[in-house]
C-alpha cells in the first residue's frame, strides 16, 4: 500500500510539474509579443546610423547635419585651433571628462580625447564631431569661433565652449557630447 501511494505521489508530482511547465510556456508565448512590440521598428533602427560626406568641408569650416533629431557639428579645424586647444590644461576646465563614447571609460577632456581619428588611424586633431546641443538647457550654440574661447557660444544663457567643444564659462555643466562616429573611408564619417 505504501508503494501504491508512492506511485500516485510521483504521478501527481509529474502532473504538477508538467502543468506548471505548460503554463510557463503559454504565459511566455502570450507575453513575448507585448514585450517585442516595445523594440524600435525597423525604419527607426535603420535611421540609427548615418553616413556624412565631408569631402566639401574645408579647413576652418563646419558642417551641421541632423542626426536622431539633434544637430551634429562636424568641424575641420585649422592648425592654429588644434595648437591652441592642445595647449589647454585639463585642470583649467569646468568639466574634465571627455564625454566621448568612442573611448573606453571616462577619459580626461584633452583635445586628443575629443577629436576623431581619421581613416588612416591618425588623430591629428583636424576633425571634431560633436552633438550641437548645449548641456545646460538644450539650446543650439552658435559656432564658427563664437564666444570668448573661439568655439561655440550659447546666447540663451551665456555658455562659452572652446574649439574642442569643452565648456569654459557659463552655466553648462558638461562639455558638448561626442556621438559614436568613425571614418569609413577618406571622405565619409559614419554616425551611430
Amino acid at each position: 500500500m505504501s508503494q501504491a501511494e508512492d506511485h500516485s505521489g510521483t504521478r501527481r508530482d509529474f502532473l504538477y510539474y508538467a502543468t506548471a511547465g505548460v503554463g510557463a510556456v503559454v504565459t511566455g508565448a502570450a507575453v513575448w509579443p507585448r514585450v517585442n512590440q516595445m523594440n524600435p521598428p525597423a525604419d527607426v533602427q535603420a535611421a540609427s546610423q548615418m553616413r556624412v560626406d565631408v569631402s566639401g568641408v574645408t579647413e576652418g569650416t563646419q558642417l551641421t547635419v541632423l542626426f536622431l533629431g539633434k544637430p551634429v557639428f562636424v568641424r575641420r579645424r585649422t592648425a592654429e585651433e588644434i595648437e591652441a586647444e592642445r595647449s589647454v590644461d585639463v585642470s583649467d576646465l569646468v568639466d574634465p571628462i571627455a564625454r566621448n563614447p568612442n573611448l573606453d571609460g571616462d577619459q580626461p577632456a584633452t583635445d586628443e580625447n575629443r577629436t576623431l581619428t581619421d581613416f588612416a588611424g591618425q588623430n591629428t586633431g583636424e576633425w571634431l564631431v560633436q552633438i550641437g546641443v548645449c548641456t545646460h538647457l538644450g539650446c543650439v550654440p552658435m559656432g564658427d569661433g563664437a564666444g570668448d574661447f573661439g568655439g561655440w557660444f550659447c546666447p540663451c544663457h551665456g555658455s562659452h565652449y572652446d574649439a574642442a567643444g569643452r565648456i569654459r564659462r557659463g552655466p553648462a555643466p558638461e562639455n558638448l557630447h561626442i556621438p559614436v562616429a568613425e571614418f569609413v573611408d577618406e571622405t565619409t564619417i559614419l554616425l551611430g
